[in-house]
């Protein structure tokens, strides 16, 4: 019985000294202990969780190199390795996870319309739903901040720039002709459908070192990676019909939209101001084919539309009016890829080829434009760890553009050919869940110019409360000047413009609020001395400018049951002596003030979304040549109110109707005045306004899928 005693005395006390103690202290980086943080050995039951004041102390009879795991939500998970003898009164600072929800983000300049995304503005819903877009994403796009009304055109005009100075991009690959062509005070459309992207980004400025060749703003467009299931998509509308189609498969899917729009059914029982010898006709498709490889998925996107038509306008100076017709067919390619490399890295690679030919009569001119254009970019990013990422590629951008002018006796040809080569660089620095950093050098280097601009860019984030943060962002921006400038004149520069911009941002429980202010400095701006461009202009890069303001947004969609509503406001100062100005002055094209309001309503009784938008801009510039001053009158305010309704007849079947300016507003894009003044010595003038007050749409959308409930709802 002695020996057996002694055998248990002798394994207790081996026992006793075969265990180590492993303690210590968890604290974050401002000091304060980390209370219920999880302290193990990495493969063992050994640990223990962390007091009120960060301490933990347990044993372990492991012995030799161990690893020590410490984590807790929110913060970087450690990891220690070494022998066991040496992880007692540790001192353990865990960092903030800079890759959490709530984490710092860089907002300055940038609305996000992406279900993704960490803050987004608007969802894929939004951009459709909106009553005054008609289902075109840039009509929505027009009642955010930043932007100015221009209801006889339909492109982006974006603080104080141009509609030219906004580019567009489709997975990343350049869009070189992203609008329908059209007649003068009738506005264009974008030619694209919503129905194939999921994600929209729409930087009004201060946008990565990535993007190029625009001066004010870029629009990227993303299309879906992954349908979720086989459905096709049948609309009938008073102005033509549409179909669509997806299929699925294991590892690729392929899904096409194709329309068909014919105005003169609608023109006859809603007369406008036009008279129309053949009416509106155009046809558009689109098909992308998705492809999973091993690391990666490829795209490739496909887009062809044709349009024609034929009118006479009022004219002034023209008793008869200005007869006008137009023929345009465009093609659009683009291919992707985006993949997983080794050890961090990863690759996003793609090419776009754009055709665009667009034939053009006016009175007894004939022009025939035609475009060949072609983007390649690659970009390669490396992620050293969640704090520091860096990215950096290489594009080109090739143009060959030809013009044919033919009246009379009269037969000249005109154009260009560029070459763009770029390169660019940026990292972001994550210093906490608080700060964070992105810097970034751009390099264009025009083949038409033989010369380089190199353009440095930056933005910084700061949180200042759970839910608020500040944000600044600067910025230098080249872009070439338009077709219809190179195709006369060759020796300029690239027009330049550097922004400035400091951000606001507040998200909390389905409330936005952001405030922005911004200032833009122009230089190296075109300037002829014609009316218009033409082949005996003189040409100079002698233009300059800026633009400066403030714009403010709001959103609420929790606030009140099933209502969901925004309100943007934009304060824009702006003048330029660009073009053929005789000085400085606020473009024809820019409003001081805009303001937008959307809302959307769902009523469970009814099985409907209502929605209504409303769009106010103070008066735009014009020049009364009664008088001696340039641009210094301006037009009666615009305003317009939208609405639409979308009754479920059944969960796949919607009956959808919507009124562009329901209420009738006269509104006055400017005027027209003579060449020539009459027998008292005054210029007569007429009222440039839109071709019709009103637009009514009524259409029906039937969708026929897998699961029996899915429906076109987020497509109007």
């Amino acid at each position: 019985m002695k020996y057996l005693i002694t055998i248990v005395c002798l394994f207790l006390i081996n026992f006793s000294f075969s265990q180590t103690t492993i303690s210590g202290k968890v604290f974050d980086n401002k000091g304060e202990p980390i209370i219920g943080a999880n302290v193990y050995l990495d493969g063992t039951y050994d640990g223990d969780t962390s007091n009120d004041e960060g301490q933990f102390s347990f044993t372990t009879d492991k012995e030799g190199t161990q690893t020590l795991i410490v984590s807790f939500l929110s913060y970087e998970t450690k990891t220690i390795v070494d022998d066991v003898t040496k992880l007692s009164n540790l001192q353990i600072r865990l960092r903030e996870d800079v890759e959490a929800l709530d984490a710092v983000i860089l907002s300055a300049g940038t609305f996000e319309a992406n279900d993704n995304s960490k803050v987004s503005v608007l969802k894929p819903l939004d951009v459709v739903t909106t009553a005054s877009a008609l289902g075109d994403f840039v009509g929505a796009l027009q009642t955010l901040p930043g932007t100015s009304n221009v209801s006889e055109d339909g492109r982006l005009f974006v603080r104080g720039g141009n509609a030219d100075e906004t580019q567009i991009f489709i997975d990343g690959i350049r869009v070189f002709t992203p609008y329908t062509p059209t007649a003068n005070n009738t506005p264009t459309r974008g030619r694209y459908s919503p129905f194939l992207f999921d994600g929209i980004t729409f930087s009004t400025g201060g946008y990565s070192s990535e993007f190029g060749q625009a001066l004010s703003s870029v629009l990227l467009l993303n299309t879906i990676d992954e349908p979720d299931q086989e459905k096709t998509d049948i609309g009938i509308m008073t102005v033509g019909a549409a179909l669509g189609n997806t299929q699925k498969w294991e590892k690729s899917s392929l899904s096409f939209n194709a329309s068909y729009v014919n105005l003169a059914p609608y023109l006859e029982l809603f007369e406008d101001r036009n008279d129309w010898k053949k009416p509106y006709q155009g046809a558009q498709g689109e098909t992308v084919f998705r492809q999973k490889l091993d690391n990666g998925i490829l795209k490739f996107y496909a887009a062809f539309d044709t349009s024609n038509f034929e009118l006479t306008q009022d004219d002034i100076n023209l008793e008869d009016g200005l007869s006008y017709k137009l023929n345009n067919n465009n093609f659009y390619l683009n291919t992707s890829y985006r993949g997983i490399l080794n050890n961090n890295w990863s690759l996003q690679t793609g090419l776009s080829y754009t055709f665009a030919n667009t034939k053009i009569g006016i009175e007894t001119s004939d022009i025939s434009d035609t475009e060949n254009s072609a983007h390649f970019k690659l970009k390669l990013k490396k992620r050293f760890n969640s704090r520091f990422k860096l990215s950096f590629g290489a594009e080109q951008f090739i143009t060959d553009f030809d013009e044919n002018f033919k009246d009379g006796s009269i037969d000249e040809t005109y154009g260009f050919k560029n070459n763009i080569t770029a390169g660019f660089v940026e990292s972001d620095l994550i210093f906490s869940k608080d700060l964070a950093l992105k810097v970034g050098l751009r390099a264009d280097h025009s083949s038409i110019f033989n010369e380089t601009n190199v353009a440095p860019r930056a933005a910084i984030a700061y949180k200042t409360s759970t839910n608020g943060q500040f944000s600044l962002a600067y910025g230098n921006f080249y872009q070439n000047p338009n077709s219809a400038i190179l195709k006369f004149e060759q020796k300029l520069k690239a027009q330049k413009t550097s922004h400035y911009i400091l951000n606001y941002q507040y998200v909390n429980n389905g409330k936005i609020f952001r405030a922005e202010a911004y200032r833009k400095a122009y230089d190296n701006l075109v300037k002829f001395d014609t009316e218009f461009e033409s082949f005996d202009s003189n040409y100079t890069s002698n233009g300059d400018g800026y633009a400066q303001g403030i714009d403010l947004f709001w959103r609420d969609n929790t606030g009140i049951k099933n209502l969901d509503y925004w309100v943007s406001y934009s304060y824009l100062d702006t003048e330029r002596n660009y073009r053929n100005f005789q000085e400085s002055a606020q473009p024809n094209y820019a409003t001081t003030h805009n303001l937008s309001i959307v809302g959307k309503y769902w009523i469970d009784d009814w099985k409907s979304q209502v929605g209504l938008s409303y769009s106010y801009s103070s008066g735009r510039p014009f020049t009364n040549p009664n008088t001696n001053n340039f641009l210094s009158e301006r037009t009666k305010s615009f305003n317009s109110m939208s609405v639409n309704w979308a009754y479920l007849l059944s969960p796949q079947k919607i009956l959808y109707f919507s009124v562009n300016n329901v209420l009738g507003f006269k509104n006055i894009n400017g005027y027209q005045y003579a060449n020539t003044p009459d027998v008292s010595g005054n210029f007569s003038r007429r009222a440039l306004t839109p071709a019709a007050d009103q637009f009514f749409f009524v259409g029906f959308f039937w969708t026929l899928s897998e699961d029996g409930t899915d429906n076109q709802l987020d497509n109007l």
